[in-house]
């Protein structure tokens, strides 16, 4: 049996892996062009295509996987199943007809929540405490296929994206490998999502990093968490990008702001102002009770804790963060 894989980012590399462990027929691997990164603009390969190269598989980098060269040239390796894991384009009605078991992708939530492009993301941004990964046959729509098989997976007050993404990459490898001898069988009974239930988790914009003060701490937490360590949650310090990184648990800074004299200032602190300045973090008042800022980035400068920022520059209590308004 002749496979295709497509992917992207990190997210895609242990499904790639786990196929070739169990001994599947890769033919070619399709990811997104190489791209510019960094503040040199360095042209930086995808981490699939990086393992593909490591592996020496065939790798193709179409620009739109819609334009008919693309196409023609993924036909030419008779592909009997495409498998997708985070490959960042919708794919046309002609591919998705190409291979005689179809197209099933590797999502990482529980559909029929968070179709779109950043579901691990906004899955804690939102607050939730499990996630998942769903296998389903690919459709024309965004993430509206049939789904095959799921697993759930928590989340917890300590995970970032970064560290979901992990969980899930690997969990999404482990459902593939249960999943393809039955897909291969034609033993699977794909389920239709429900779409009264479905939500979208579109790709991130600048105005989701922006914190809003005037938000809980809880909502503010889960935006921080949510943001790291790729774009990074941000506010600003005398008018330039301060960008916040990590935070401190939420109960311990109640409990300091508590018993602290920022307790006499916390309640007539408008949002966003800084209550308390220690090594281990800076307390700021939210629009429900302190946070504990601990890991900043000024700008200019690499993301660093608190107590190393503090060895150079002086932060007073009273300092506010982000607009007059909160934001």
């Amino acid at each position: 049996m002749r496979i295709v894989f497509m992917g992207t980012p990190e997210f895609a590399v242990p499904s790639l892996h786990t196929l070739l462990e169990q001994g599947y027929n890769i033919v070619a691997v399709v990811t997104q062009p190489d791209r510019p990164k960094g503040r040199k603009r360095t042209l930086t390969p995808p981490p699939l295509k990086e393992a593909a190269l490591a592996l020496g598989l065939p790798i193709l980098q179409p620009e739109r996987m819609r334009n008919a060269e693309a196409v023609a040239e993924l036909a030419a390796y008779e592909p009997d199943l495409i498998v997708t894991a985070a490959y960042g384009q919708i794919l046309p009605k002609s591919v998705l007809e190409l291979p005689r078991l179809g197209c099933i992708n590797v999502h990482g939530s529980l559909l029929p929540k968070y179709r779109g492009g950043a579901p691990i993301q906004r899955s804690i941004m939102n607050g939730e405490k499990v996630t998942g990964v769903t296998i389903m046959y690919m459709a024309e729509g965004l993430d509206t296929g049939d789904m095959i098989s799921k697993v759930e997976v928590p989340i917890t007050d300590e995970d970032t994206s970064g560290t979901l993404f992990e969980k899930l990459s690997l969990a999404g490898a482990k459902l593939l490998a249960e999943t393809m001898p039955k897909l291969i069988a034609g033993e699977v009974q794909a389920v239709p999502q429900a779409e009264e239930e479905a939500t979208y988790a579109p790709n991130l914009k600048r105005e989701d990093e922006q914190i809003n003060w005037s938000r809980s701490a809880r909502q503010i937490y889960d935006q921080v968490r949510g943001l790291s360590p790729m774009a990074g949650a941000f506010t600003t310090l005398n008018g330039e990008v301060f960008k916040v990184w990590a935070c401190g648990n939420l109960g311990q800074a109640a409990a300091e702001a508590a018993s602290s004299e920022a307790a006499g200032t916390s309640k007539a602190a408008g949002a966003g102002t800084v209550l308390k300045v220690e090594p281990q973090g800076i307390t700021v008042q939210t629009g429900s009770g302190p946070l504990l800022v601990t890991v900043i980035q000024p700008s200019g400068k690499k993301a660093m804790p608190v107590s190393e920022w503090l060895k150079g520059t002086k932060l007073q209590p009273g300092t506010i963060l982000g607009g007059g308004d909160g934001a």
